[in-house]
C-alpha cells in the first residue's frame, strides 16, 4: 500500500490508548454488558472495519478486515489506516479523511482499489466516521467487486455497438474529449523528433481522425436485407480493426475504432505524428476494404469515403474536430466516392465564406448591397458604343465588392436569383432609360441582362419583363436577354414559350458562351434567338498574331456565316487586342465586348461615351 504525502501519521501528540476500549470505574453493570456486546459484534461482523485513533493509526481491527486483506487482524495493529485502504493517493480524498480524523467532519466515503496479499485486486467503499462519545473512528470497509464488475459490464453494453462490439458514439466522445484534455508531454533535449514521436515515446500533443462511411451500403440494405448488412458492418469492423492494430505508429493502447451510426466508422489517432501516419492509414483501409467480403455464401464488394483530419490538440474541440471531419467526408464523397481527403483549411475557408454568403445574399438585395456596372457592345465596323452588358457587383460588408461568379451560383442553387435577377433587370432598364433621357438625340444604347434557367422556370418572367418596362419606359428591342447555350438548347415546354413570348413581345434573346455547350445547330433555327455571343475561347486563340490558330479562325468564321444565314447577329466576347479585333471585323462579327474597348464601368462613365468619338477598333 502507499504511504501518506506527510510520512507517518503523528501531526498531533498522541493520545495512550488500550488495544480495546477502556472501562472506567463509573461503569456500571448494564454498561459493562453493552461494551462487551459491542467488543463481540464488533469481531464477528460480516462487514470489515477498524478502530482509528485521532493520529490515523488503527487500534483495533475485525476477522473481516483481516480476511479482506488477506492477513491475521491483529498484525494491522499500529498500522496507518491510510496507507491500508490508499487514502493517500489522491489530495481531495487525503484532506476529507483528515477532517474526519480531527472531528471537523461527520463522515466522508470513497471507493478504492485494493489488493489483497495474495496478489488479487478488489474493490472497496471506504466509510470513516466518528465513533459516537468517543475520540476515536470507525473505518468500515465493504468489498463491492462484484458490484463494480456489474457495473463494468453494463457500462460496456451501454458503450459498445451490438453490432460490431466496437466502442460507440458516446465512448468515442468520451475518449475523444479525454485525448484533447491531456497536455503534450515535453521532450528531453537529447530526444530527436523522430524518435520522440515515430515511435510513440511520450504524448505529441497532436490528434489525428479519419472519418468514413461507406459507399452505397443502403443499396445492400434495401436488396440483400438488414441482416446481410449487419454482417457487412460487423466484418468492416474487423478489418478497421486490423488497419489500427497494424499501423506502425501505433503508441501503447492502439487507435479507437468506433461505430458512429449507421455505417459511419472513425479511427481515432492519438499522439499522431502527423499528416503521413494519417493519410498512410487512411490508405491502408481503403486497400482492405477493396478486398470481396464473404458472407454466408453472399459475396460483396464495398469502398469507402475517408474524411481526414490531422492537427494540434491546444485550442482544438471535440465539436470542431467532428465539424472539420465531416466537412472533409462530403469533400472525398463530392470529388468521386472511394477516395480519401485531406483537410484543407483553404477549402474550408471558402466553404465557409460560401455559407456566410448563402445566408446574407437574400437581405443584401432589400439592403441595398449590389450595384450595376456597364461594359460596352462596340460595332466592330465603326467602333460606336451601341448596347451595353450589366454585370452585378455585391459590395458586402465583410467581404468587400464581389464579382459575379462569386454569388450568382448561389443565388441559383438557393433561389435568390429570381429576387435578385429581378432587381437587376428593373435597375438596368431604368438606367438605359435614363440615358435615353439625357440624350436624347444620340441614337439610344439597348442594354443586356443577363437571365438564368432558374428564373424562367421558378418566376413569370414575362410577366416580369413586360411588367418592368412598362414601369421605366424603355422599348422592349432596347432591352437584350443572355441566357446560356445550355440553358437555352434543348428547351421545351415552359422555357420555350417564354422565350417566344419574349421574342415576340420585341425583346431580343441573345445565347452566352455560345460555342461552349451542347451547340446543337439543328435546333438552333427553332429557337426565337437573334443573337449569338461568342465564348471567349475561341477570340483568345486569336491573341498570337503570329503563330494564329487556324482552326480557331475557322470555327468562328463558319459560325458567324451560319448565324449570318439565320438572320442572327454574332458578339464576340473577351477581345482584348486590335489584332483580335481586326481578324473578327474581317471575319464578319457584328459587335465585339471587352478590355480593348472598356472594362465594366458606372453608369457615369457611360454617360460620358454617349455620342463621343468611336472607340478603337
Amino acid at each position: 500500500m502507499s504511504g501518506t504525502p506527510e510520512g507517518p501519521v503523528h501531526p498531533e501528540p498522541a493520545e495512550t490508548h488500550t488495544a480495546e476500549p477502556a472501562l472506567t470505574e463509573r461503569h456500571t453493570g448494564r454498561e459493562e454488558a453493552e461494551l462487551r456486546d459491542y467488543r463481540a459484534a464488533f469481531r464477528v461482523a460480516r462487514l470489515a472495519m477498524a478502530l482509528v485513533d485521532r493520529d490515523g493509526v488503527v487500534v483495533a481491527a475485525n476477522d473481516s478486515l483481516g480476511a479482506l486483506l488477506g492477513t491475521e487482524a491483529g498484525a494491522l495493529r499500529e498500522q496507518a489506516a491510510a496507507d491500508l485502504v490508499d487514502l493517500a493517493s489522491d489530495g481531495r480524498t487525503w484532506h476529507a479523511y483528515r477532517e474526519v480524523l480531527r472531528g471537523r467532519r461527520s463522515r466522508f466515503r470513497c471507493t478504492r482499489r485494493l489488493k489483497h496479499a495474495d496478489g488479487r485486486s478488489l474493490w472497496a467503499e471506504v466509510t470513516v466516521a466518528p465513533v459516537p462519545g468517543d475520540r476515536r473512528v470507525l473505518l468500515s470497509i465493504a468489498d463491492i467487486s462484484d458490484r463494480r464488475e456489474l457495473q463494468a459490464r453494463l457500462r460496456h453494453l451501454q458503450m459498445h455497438d451490438p453490432v460490431t462490439r466496437l466502442p460507440n458514439r458516446t465512448l468515442f466522445f468520451e475518449r475523444l474529449a479525454a485525448a484533447l484534455e491531456e497536455p503534450a508531454a515535453p521532450r528531453e533535449p537529447h530526444e530527436s523528433h523522430e524518435s520522440y514521436e515515430s515511435y510513440g515515446y511520450g504524448r505529441t500533443g497532436r490528434i489525428g481522425l479519419c472519418y468514413l462511411d461507406l459507399d452505397g451500403f443502403k443499396a445492400v440494405n434495401d436488396t440483400l436485407g438488414h441482416r446481410v448488412g449487419d454482417r457487412l458492418l460487423a466484418a468492416v469492423a474487423g478489418r478497421l480493426t486490423e488497419c489500427a492494430d497494424s499501423d506502425g505508429y501505433t503508441r501503447s493502447g492502439g487507435h479507437l475504432v468506433a461505430r458512429l451510426g449507421g455505417d459511419e466508422f472513425a479511427i481515432l489517432v492519438e499522439d499522431s505524428t502527423g499528416t503521413e501516419q494519417l493519410t498512410d492509414l487512411a490508405r491502408s483501409v481503403l486497400d482492405a476494404l477493396q478486398e470481396p467480403f464473404d458472407l454466408a455464401g453472399q459475396r460483396l464488394s464495398v469502398s469507402a469515403s475517408i474524411g481526414v483530419v490531422e492537427r494540434s490538440g491546444r485550442g482544438t474541440t471535440a465539436t470542431a474536430l467532428m465539424q472539420a471531419a465531416d466537412t472533409t467526408l462530403y469533400w472525398a464523397k463530392a470529388d468521386g466516392k472511394a477516395r480519401w481527403t485531406l483537410f484543407d483549411p483553404e477549402r474550408n475557408a471558402h466553404r465557409m465564406t460560401r455559407q456566410a454568403l448563402s445566408s446574407t445574399l437574400r437581405p443584401a438585395v432589400e439592403d441595398g448591397e449590389f450595384a450595376l456596372e456597364y461594359q460596352p457592345l462596340v460595332d466592330l465596323a465603326d467602333g460606336a458604343v451601341r448596347g451595353v452588358e450589366a454585370l452585378v457587383r455585391w459590395h458586402h460588408p465583410q467581404f468587400g465588392p464581389l464579382p459575379p461568379n462569386r454569388f450568382i451560383g448561389i443565388a441559383e442553387e438557393d433561389g435568390s436569383i429570381v429576387e435578385l435577377g429581378r432587381w437587376i433587370l428593373r435597375t438596368a432598364c431604368r438606367q438605359a432609360r435614363q440615358w435615353q433621357k439625357d440624350h436624347p438625340r444620340e441614337r439610344p444604347l439597348f442594354v443586356s441582362v443577363n437571365v438564368a434557367v432558374r428564373q424562367v422556370w421558378d418566376s413569370d418572367l414575362v410577366a416580369d419583363v413586360a411588367g418592368i418596362l412598362a414601369e421605366t419606359g424603355l422599348a422592349p428591342h432596347l432591352l437584350q436577354l443572355e441566357l446560356t447555350e445550355s440553358a437555352v438548347m434543348g428547351s421545351a415546354g415552359r422555357p420555350l414559350q417564354a422565350l417566344q413570348a419574349l421574342s415576340d413581345m420585341g425583346v431580343r434573346i441573345a445565347i452566352d458562351d455560345f460555342g461552349t455547350g451542347y451547340s446543337n445547330l439543328a435546333y438552333l433555327s427553332r429557337l426565337p434567338v437573334s443573337v449569338l455571343k461568342l465564348d471567349g475561347s475561341f477570340v483568345r486563340g486569336f491573341q498570337d498574331e503570329e503563330h494564329a490558330n487556324a482552326a480557331d479562325e475557322l470555327i468562328v468564321e463558319a459560325l458567324v456565316r451560319l448565324a449570318h444565314r439565320l438572320g442572327l447577329t454574332v458578339t464576340a466576347e473577351c477581345v482584348e487586342t486590335a489584332g483580335q479585333a481586326s481578324r473578327l471585323r474581317r471575319i464578319g462579327c457584328d459587335t465585339g465586348q471587352g478590355w480593348l474597348y472598356s472594362r465594366a464601368v458606372t453608369p457615369e462613365r457611360i454617360a460620358e461615351l454617349i455620342g463621343t468619338e468611336p472607340l478603337p477598333a
